[in-house]
């Protein structure tokens, strides 16, 4: 059994735009990536002591792991931890396309292996769980998690686990303001009583929740978030505002507000990472204390915009 707890940070780096090709229409984000500036990013947040990497296959089909491992050729592996994801959909047909996968990712990652590997959807909990333990027993995995996974699910995947000894490590969902559904199926509450941290991903909603972005100033057209979120940019204008307002009083920005108050709810979030300044922002928002009312409020004024920002990827939790 993994008797080498899982060491979770206060934020984890996200390089889902990383696996963008850079030409418009070609990635979700519609990012201008280089090699220079992602070892940039690299460096300033390993020095800031943000050293949890989440990647997955399916983050440009690979490219997201082969350009991370790049941009991380020179560090120490212990000096930062891995985590990438199985993704059902994708899986080939050999005996094994759990290991094949991971093997796969092995190579483009230049290592011998992960800290953590998610189940990324819960396509089949029964068939896809117990191939994981193999690469528990061998080392190639560290710990397991699963994402996107209701109650129900994660109860099965931990009972499959369970019974070779192990356990799910980690439970990572959308979690936003605007998103809030894993709250309210209960599933922050079950991985507090059982001690297993939740990762809340797409806490800035693509840069909706920034404040970066208004209808005058709307997303980058030609990607697919921009098609998901400059409609409902006019119905986001008093929270951004009211978040900008409440990081203005500690000197931070609506996008530090955001990520402060995703650790508040006892998160980890997983923030998309493209250009070193972005590190600032995570620096000022481990370091920010929300109070009570500015957390209710937050809220209201989000539950009032009465968007639904769940991916087309997302089951009801």
């Amino acid at each position: 059994m993994t008797n080498k707890a899982l060491t979770v940070p206060e934020v984890a780096l996200g390089t889902w735009a990383w696996g963008d090709s850079g030409t418009a229409g070609e990635g979700y984000f519609g990012s201008q990536l280089s090699e220079a500036g992602l070892r940039e990013v690299v460096d300033k947040a390993q020095s800031n002591g943000f050293t949890l990497w989440d990647t997955a296959v399916v983050y440009g089909m690979g490219r997201s792991e082969t350009v991370l491992a790049q941009a991380l050729k020179g560090y120490d592996r212990g000096e930062y931890q891995l985590s990438t994801k199985f993704t059902p959909q994708v899986a080939g047909d050999g005996a094994d396309p759990v290991a094949d996968m991971l093997e796969q990712s092995l190579e483009r990652m230049n290592t011998d292996y992960v800290d953590l590997l998610w189940i990324h959807n819960p396509a089949d909990v029964a068939r896809w769980t117990p191939l994981l333990i193999p690469l528990l027993r061998s080392g190639a995995v560290k710990h397991v998690g699963v994402s996107n996974h209701n109650l129900e699910q994660i109860a099965l995947a931990d009972e499959i686990l369970g019974e070779a000894g192990f356990r799910v490590a980690a439970v990572q969902n959308h979690f936003s303001l605007l998103h809030r559904g894993s709250e309210r199926a209960g599933i922050l509450e079950h991985c507090r009583k059982i001690d297993v941290p939740f990762f809340s991903y797409m806490v800035l909603e693509q840069g909706a929740l920034t404040g970066r972005y208004s209808p005058a100033n709307p997303l980058p057209e030609g990607s697919n978030r921009a098609a998901a979120y400059n409609g409902i940019l006019p119905r986001l204008q008093a929270l951004t505002d009211r978040m900008a307002a409440v990081g203005g009083e500690r000197g931070a920005s609506a996008a530090d507000v955001a990520t402060a108050w995703a650790i508040a709810k006892g998160t980890t979030p997983i923030v998309g990472v493209t250009k070193a300044g972005y590190i600032d922002g995570l620096v000022r928002a481990r370091g920010i204390e929300l109070a009570d009312e500015e957390i209710v409020e937050l809220e209201a004024l989000a539950d009032a915009a009465g968007v639904d920002t769940r991916g087309w990827w997302e089951q009801e939790m």
